[in-house]
């Protein structure tokens, strides 16, 4: 029987340590100068929580959602660790009820777990969830990582493409789209020369 995605991560999460380490992710730290000092932050699929413990360090009231009960374990240890707050919530992201206008800010790292239908099911509620003028921080992989195969999904359709993203938010108020080649190490399983897609994104 094939393994499911829930089995696989929570395989992955149980092993000791940090998977994809304890520091934020690069890009997401890099923008840390457009987050607000307060409001609610929305941490997609946040894993062992990096990502929702540095947006808590920045004074947000986040909301750390993920399916993997053994991420979560380590997420509520690192927040403790940190000194921080963290909501954590355990969900599936594509049947999470999404709220409307609920957030200032949604962190959507890597989230390329998702097929096509599933995908677009997410990011239409990351745009009914974020307030207006809110902001959206999203990376993940691009076509191009299929050959370098230094992490992230094998499966083509999962990946991300300029035009793809410039369709599902082309209608924020304002909206910057990057492809990159970077060399990236995030723990033991996001490290090599990668294809990368950033995207800003005001509702």
């Amino acid at each position: 029987m094939a393994e499911t995605e829930f089995e696989k991560w929570q395989g992955r999460y149980s092993a000791p340590g940090y998977l994809f380490g304890t520091a934020p992710n690069a890009f997401l730290a890099a923008q840390a100068h457009l987050l607000p000092k307060q409001g609610t932050a929305l941490a997609i699929a946040d894993g062992e929580g990096r990502n929702g413990v540095f947006l808590a360090e920045r004074g947000l009231d986040v909301t750390s959602v993920d399916f993997s009960p053994e991420g979560q374990a380590k997420a509520r240890i690192l927040a403790r660790e940190r000194g921080v707050a963290l909501d954590v919530v355990q969900a599936d992201m594509t049947r999470w009820d999404w709220q409307p206008e609920a957030f200032d800010v949604v962190a959507a790292i890597f989230v390329q777990f998702a097929d096509p239908a599933q995908r677009a099911v997410m990011f239409d509620g990351i745009k009914r969830t974020l307030k207006p003028g809110g902001l959206l921080l999203l990376e993940g992989y691009g076509l191009k990582q299929l050959e370098y195969a230094t992490g992230g999904p094998r499966h083509r359709d999962h990946l991300y493409t300029s035009d793809l993203l410039e369709e599902a938010f082309g209608d924020f108020a304002s909206l910057d789209i990057r492809e990159h080649d970077s060399l990236i190490k995030e723990g033991e399983h996001h490290v090599g020369m990668s294809a990368l897609v950033d995207l800003v994104g005001r509702k």
